[in-house]
């Protein structure tokens, strides 16, 4: 097997037809159809057949799909490590949610590669749904944000900090002179982050508990924006805690005093169990709930050059 013929099929796998994968690779079908056929012939599986609902696979074909894209990650993180190593140094890969990455990651990322000189690390933003395959496919060494529903058994999650969502509005805004209710509160104009667009996380869980309907919510392009619009009274909008105390003790933002706007819950690291996992990995997981690095996540101190790579995705919104 070759990383080629592996690359091919684990696109017909995700994208379900020949003609995609061939389109979302540059290549003709013919080529992807040639490397299907030299993996079949090698590992003596049919892998799959097309019906009319779409393509079937066989056990085989299943079995190879998993290990297709866990080898083609070991692959992508065995270059990065064999760069940085030639470099004289480690690559430790974070993937994040949006607002773990906006308001603790940069305190967090900071106090920990100040630890070890010979360590880069890079910090991509992630939904909270995709950390698994994320993490399993190697793309990434570590995810942390909000707790995983059901956890593989390849995996490990690891609680790292307590914190509390709570909805502020500006002082001109009439509904600080409120006790709101869950009506009253679905009824506004909200302000939101990308977090806010996440498959699960404390903003998504909040909206969906008050039945925020989408026409009501406003999204902006990071959690900061929102605030300072909240602040300009256009609206409500979710915040952490300790992101917003500094705002609400000079009055800029006011805290609505309602049992609906408020939200405790936890973010977690994830890692993976098998000893393929970098040591630097399972380190920041350790340190990431100490009460230093709490204290540093709080505080949300700026990341270093010379030791945070940022490797950003931005979604725009409009």
């Amino acid at each position: 097997m070759t990383p080629t013929q592996l690359r091919a099929y684990s696109a017909v796998v995700r994208l379900g037809s020949v003609k995609q994968a061939a389109a979302h690779l540059s290549v003709s079908e013919s080529a992807i159809s040639l490397h299907i056929g030299q993996l079949r012939r090698e590992l003596g599986d049919q892998l799959f057949s097309r019906t009319a609902a779409g393509l079937a696979f066989t056990p085989g074909g299943l079995r190879l799909a998993s290990r297709a894209t866990e080898l083609l990650g070991l692959q992508d993180i065995t270059v990065l490590e064999v760069s940085a190593a030639g470099r004289g140094r480690r690559l430790l890969r974070v993937g994040a949610s949006s607002l773990f990455a906006e308001h603790a990651a940069p305190g967090l990322i900071e106090r920990f590669a100040a630890r070890a000189d010979d360590l880069d690390l890079e910090l991509s933003v992630r939904d909270p749904g995709s950390f698994e395959a994320l993490l399993l496919s190697r793309t990434i060494d570590i995810a942390i944000g909000p707790p995983p529903t059901v956890l593989d058994p390849a995996l490990t999650a690891r609680p790292v900090m307590n914190y509390r969502v709570v909805v502020v509005a500006g002082p001109d805004n009439p509904i600080v002179h409120l006790r709101p209710s869950a009506a009253q509160l679905r009824d506004q104009t909200w302000l939101l982050g990308p977090s806010a667009t996440a498959s699960s996380g404390a903003i998504p869980d909040l909206l969906a508990r008050l039945g925020v309907p989408e026409d009501r919510q406003q999204i902006y392009q990071s959690n900061a924006g929102a605030l300072e619009e909240a602040k300009r009274g256009k609206g409500v909008a979710p915040a952490l805690s300790f992101a917003v105390a500094p705002d609400i003790r000079n009055g800029t933002l006011i805290q609505l005093p309602s049992p609906h706007a408020t939200l405790e819950t936890v973010w977690h690291a994830l890692t993976r169990l098998d000893q393929g996992t970098p040591s630097a990995a399972a380190e920041l997981c350790r340190f990431a709930s100490t009460p230093r690095a709490i204290q540093a996540m709080m505080r949300g101190a700026g990341a270093k050059a010379g030791h945070f790579r940022p490797s950003v995705h931005v979604t725009l919104w409009s």
